[in-house]
């Protein structure tokens, strides 16, 4: 079978064309670049907990090396601290986001790529058309490695100007400029070592509209990376200005004289917010920037391009290895621009509130704090704004099961990364076993975390379930757990290749197992459950 075509060589296609490799499934990323990205200090991104233990697991590159983990988060009003959050490691709380250099990302996951004998990086290839019939699709690219390009799909992770997406006439609707901020990346000494912050209204700024907000994010080396929030309008960012506004913030939070500082890039970072319409054309689909701009307020577009690559391997892993798998594959779009949309949604409503130019909201006792709050869960990958999405909703929601029982983890939403003991008696990380084109069937089994594997395989209920297992409609692995955060012992939940919960059920009941597995792959129930829904 020919190999996946992706378009574009930034992190959201390079990290599909690793995740399609753990799943055995070769892939040619076109790069229209020279392979080699500019190093530039002012283009970062920050990634939540998920999406750099995704990462993580497909280079084996630990980021917190290559980035700056924050150790804590602050907001700032005026001269008032209106919000602290203090992050852990390990099992000491929750992990802080992590910031990197987006050059610095893109090169380990070209390192990590360089290394992997199915898939291929071909540089100076320019996407100039598209054909697709129904065995595969037929792509040709011009530069200097201009050549026709036969695959079996073709993903266009080719950024907010797609080739792809204009070559298939898809809309691309949204709001342009939504935010607009001035970027400084320079090395200095600040009061906040490690941790991050949120300024908003300092007071050597006059109020109004031009008062805006700073924020700033700790870099490895002691860099800094600061943004300023502008005001609407498309004012040009002189060098003067900028250069103004470093030395006014660094000497307001010295509260004294300018310290001495190194300026190492700049640069105006634009928000847009925008949805493409369609995410898959029958064997050509969209991820990234390429379907969805979204970073107003503190989000982070880059997270939910990599949910997506994460979201669509496991499903084209299934398609490649045992064909079609039509309702499977609609299901990426179902799923995954539900998610973004959501989000979108959710800025568009706080937009005006956080944004808007004072009236009446402005003497509401608490108002200020409030938004402060709305904010920081913004940045910090929390609540309406920033959390993660769950898909519960999913097409691929198994429906009426008898022996379903909640856990802590809602239905569709990712699970938590517990201690699992796999098939060959080794302890491992739950995330560990996530992204091989597997399901995963976890056991709750209280003290087998402190009898070797070989006392209880064969004992109580595991000889029915792993029986159970054996019999699933798609390839499935075997877990235990001592405990798993609100499952009673002996519940047996179901998680997807990507992690996230198909359902949880009170023992091992092997029709329940079934089905929900049947549905999770695009099986017979869920065709059923599209096909219905079509006719209606």
């Amino acid at each position: 079978m020919d190999p996946v075509i992706i378009v574009g060589a930034g992190p959201v296609g390079l990290t599909l064309a690793l995740a399609l490799a753990r799943q055995e499934v070769p892939s040619v990323v076109l790069d229209e670049g020279p392979g080699k990205d500019e190093p530039r200090l002012a283009r970062t991104v920050v990634l939540r907990e998920d999406t750099a233990a995704l990462v993580e697991r497909l280079t084996g590159v630990p980021l917190d090396k290559a980035g700056t983990r924050w150790s804590g988060w602050r907001s700032m009003r005026r001269r008032q601290v209106t919000n602290e959050v203090v992050f852990g490691e390990g099992d000491q709380g929750e992990p802080g986001p992590l910031h990197i250099a987006q050059h610095v990302l893109t090169g380990a996951l070209r390192t990590a790529l360089a290394r992997e004998p199915l898939a291929r990086i071909t540089v100076d290839s320019r996407l100039d058309s598209v054909e697709q019939e129904p065995s595969g699709v037929t792509a040709h690219t011009r530069g200097a490695a201009g050549t026709w390009w036969r695959g079996s799909y073709l993903i266009g992770c080719d950024g907010p100007r797609s080739t792809v997406r204009k070559l298939l006439d898809i809309r691309f609707p949204g709001r342009t400029a939504v935010e607009r901020h001035a970027v400084a990346a320079l090395r200095v000494d600040l009061l906040w070592d490690g941790e991050a912050l949120l300024h908003r209204t300092p007071p050597w700024r006059s109020s109004g509209p031009s008062a805006g907000e700073i924020t700033g994010r700790p870099l490895p080396d002691g860099v800094w990376r600061l943004d300023w929030l502008l005001p609407p309008g498309k004012d040009l960012v002189t060098p003067e200005l900028l250069v103004a506004r470093v030395r006014e913030t660094l000497a307001g939070w010295n509260e004294g004289p300018t310290p001495e500082y190194e300026l190492l890039d700049t640069g105006v970072h634009t928000v847009h917010h925008r949805l493409a319409r369609r995410w898959r054309v029958g064997r050509i689909l969209l991820a990234g920037d390429a379907a969805h701009l979204l970073g107003a307020l503190g989000t982070q577009g880059l997270d939910e391009g990599l949910r997506d690559a994460d979201n669509l391997a496991w499903k084209l892993g299934l398609a490649w290895h045992h064909g079609p798998h039509e309702a499977l594959l609609d299901s990426y779009q179902s799923e995954r621009r539900a998610v973004v949309a959501a989000r979108l949604r959710a800025a568009d409503q706080v937009l005006p509130l956080l944004r808007g130019s004072g009236g009446i909201r402005s003497y509401v006792p608490g108002a200020a704090r409030g938004h402060d709050v709305l904010l920081s869960d913004g940045h910090l990958g929390r609540g309406q704004l920033g959390a993660p999405g769950g898909y519960a909703g999913s097409p691929l929601a198994p429906q009426h099961l008898e022996a379903e029982v909640p856990v802590d983890t809602p239905l569709g939403s990712a699970v938590e990364d517990v201690r699992v003991t796999a098939e060959d008696g080794s302890f491992v990380q739950l995330r560990d076993r996530l992204g091989r084109g597997r399901l995963l069937v976890l056991l709750i089994a209280p003290g087998t975390g402190v009898w070797e594997r070989r006392h209880w395989v064969g004992a109580g209920l595991m000889p029915r379930l792993a029986g159970a297992v054996t019999a699933l409609p798609a390839p499935a692995e075997l877990l235990v757990a001592e405990s798993y955060p609100g499952a009673a012992a002996h519940t047996v939940l179901l998680v997807r290749p990507d992690g996230h919960l198909v359902t949880a059920l009170n023992g091992v009941h092997p029709a329940d197992l079934y089905a929900a597995a049947e549905a999770a792959v695009g099986g017979k129930a869920t065709e059923e459950a599209t096909a219905g829904s079509a006719a209606q």
